[in-house]
């Protein structure tokens, strides 16, 4: 069984006892459980239900495992030839990692 939520924008596949990274959460501690309600698919072992947006009833228990992770950097650097013109500048995006404990369809 998984499910197909959205997530702070954002559209994650979810099954029991996977770990989603998903864009920080503000308010989230450690070991905190947090639900989502805005699940838009739900694959109950061959039986499809899809959401007009939502599924009534249907929600998504996780558990909070770090409340602040730090992606990859990512480096954009500007230039324009000839004009003596360099620009380096750095971003590492902020996460939240949680751990699907249970899905309620």
């Amino acid at each position: 069984m998984y499910v197909i939520v959205e997530i702070n924008g954002q559209q994650f596949k979810a099954e029991q006892g996977k770990k989603l990274f998903v864009h920080h959460i503000q308010n989230a501690e450690g070991g905190a459980v947090v639900e989502f309600d805005r699940v838009l698919l739900v694959d109950n072992e061959g039986v499809v239900t899809v959401g007009t947006p939502t599924v009534e009833g249907a929600k998504v228990v996780c558990e909070v495992v770090s409340p602040l992770v730090k992606g990859d950097r990512v480096l954009v650097f500007h230039k324009k030839r000839r004009k003596d013109y360099r620009k380096l500048n750095g971003h590492r995006q902020q996460f939240t990692e949680v751990n699907v404990k249970e899905i309620v369809a």
